[in-house]
């Protein structure tokens, strides 16, 4: 198929395991721009997480910040920014405090919770390269939420939240894991496949000359809206059902291995 838009998730697909890019998985996004292949990444991450990627990837396209319900040029300035209905926040938050999950709140630019030392605080500031916002209270945050996160070490526990948390707020956000550890609540209507969706249009390109790249669940909506899904050999197995082609783990240089044998077609 002829291909004219890459976009790939980011954790668990186009960085390491320790959230590095690595030099094929930069040279395989330049041979994409030689080509004239258009390529951008739409993520769980806040605006601010995505900016380490801007220059060693020359990206030039709107990014998806929050699962691709916020949408920024490459200097991060808002294109589009929608917030979780206050009633599904205050659900998520409730049903997180009962559970014993961390709550950490993205709202006014800012990553914003309770605890600075909870599960996983200190590979967040290494992800997104910022520290967080320390309040007392975060109810007062939750009517302007962009994205809400339950962070937990009982990676079961967790996954047995999703599922009763999704059902409980049903069409009033989007609840996924990003990883095994993040329960991502978004903004309903909005999430990756949207985004893909609207680039390939505002680019002129049919869902067929789309190709997308994810690991995880809250990827596979990319996998619906685009030609070929790839999924991540780290993936899930239901993921990777979902998806047309599987790579290597993002530990094995899977997504450069996956742009050049599925999208630029090199040997080797």
């Amino acid at each position: 198929m002829s291909i004219g838009l890459v976009v790939t998730d980011v954790d668990g697909t186009l960085v390491t395991p320790d959230k590095a890019l690595t030099p094929a998985a930069i040279a395989a996004v330049a041979r994409l721009r030689e080509r004239g292949i258009a390529f951008t990444v739409a993520s769980s991450r806040p605006p601010v997480g995505l900016r380490g990627l801007v220059e060693p990837l020359g990206l030039t396209l709107p990014m998806g910040a929050f699962n691709g319900s916020t949408v920024v040029r490459p200097d991060l300035t808002p294109m589009r920014e929608t917030f979780i209905p206050e009633a599904a926040a205050r659900t998520a938050a409730d049903r997180f405090a009962a559970a014993g999950i961390d709550l950490w709140v993205f709202a006014e630019g800012d990553w914003i919770l309770r605890d600075p030392d909870g599960p996983y605080t200190d590979l967040e500031r290494r992800t997104i390269g910022a520290g967080p916002r320390v309040v007392g209270d975060l109810a007062p945050f939750l009517g302007r939420a962009a994205k809400l996160v339950g962070v937990s070490r009982d990676h079961a526990g967790l996954a047995a939240c999703e599922t009763a948390l999704a059902a409980e707020i049903g069409d009033g956000a989007a609840v996924h894991r990003s990883q095994a550890y993040y329960l991502d609540v978004t903004p309903p209507g909005e999430d990756k496949g949207r985004f893909v969706a609207r680039l390939a249009a505002e680019l002129g390109l049919a869902t067929d000359e789309v190709v997308t790249l994810g690991d995880m669940a809250n990827d596979v909506a990319m996998f619906a809206r685009s030609g070929l899904g790839i999924a991540m050999g780290n993936a899930d197995e239901a993921v990777k059902r979902r998806a047309g082609a599987v790579t290597a783990s993002n530990a094995e240089d899977g997504f450069a291995k996956a742009i050049a044998r599925h999208v630029l077609g090199e040997a080797g």
